[in-house]
């Protein structure tokens, strides 16, 4: 049984399909660390052109998709509440698997630095334990 649904997700972050992109929190400590899953169905939009004859998750929607979990846990915090997440850098960006039709990713994102209205967090998401992406993503809540 999943921590949150996609519903309560959407009770914290603005994101709405098509570009609401994970499905599940499975633990978090608010502010803190985040765990949310994204099952990979063969509908979503991106396979259509990503492509066509070689179905793959784009790279860059596996870092929004990390992005989107750590927004979670910040914006739960009570001071954050009605705010939106903002990218203010990715660094370290390695894509080590392909995410394709059918595959369940697993994000886990630790916040490891604020300062104000800016955060860093470092980002982790596996396939069957296998390491997919990874990555430090800045962001500023406004």
């Amino acid at each position: 049984m999943p921590f949150m649904n996609k519903e309560q997700i959407m009770e914290i972050i603005p994101h709405r399909d098509p570009f609401m992109l994970i499905d599940t929190i499975e633990e978090m400590e608010v502010g803190k660390k985040v765990v949310a899953t994204k099952y990979m169905s063969p509908d979503e939009f991106w396979f259509k052109g990503h492509f066509p004859d070689y179905p793959v998750v784009p790279g860059v929607l596996m870092i929004e998709m990390c992005a989107q979990a750590g927004a979670v846990a910040m914006l739960s915090m009570p001071e954050n509440k009605g705010k939106i997440g903002f990218f203010g850098g990715i660094k370290e960006a390695k894509f080590r698997r392909q995410v394709i039709p059918g595959d369940t990713l697993r994000i886990e994102v630790e916040i490891i630095k604020i300062k104000g209205p800016i955060g860093v967090g470092k980002a982790v998401a596996t396939v069957n334990g296998e390491k997919a992406v990874s990555a430090e993503i800045t962001f500023a809540i406004k």
